[in-house]
């Protein structure tokens, strides 16, 4: 079966993803998932919300 593109993805469930990617809580699965659909080249821990 392919892969189909993201045609959005819900806020809720996108900031709790940053907040555990930020807190070091994030199952490594997700955390490749965050990276990909944010292209994320910060390392695990860092802050992805400005002004944070």
């Amino acid at each position: 079966m392919a892969s189909r593109p993201i045609q959005w993805v819900n806020t809720p469930v996108l900031l709790e993803a940053i907040e555990r990617y930020e807190q070091g809580r994030l199952s490594h699965s997700m955390q490749l998932w965050l990276s990909s659909l944010l292209d994320l080249d910060t390392a695990c821990g860092s802050s992805l919300r400005r002004g944070c």
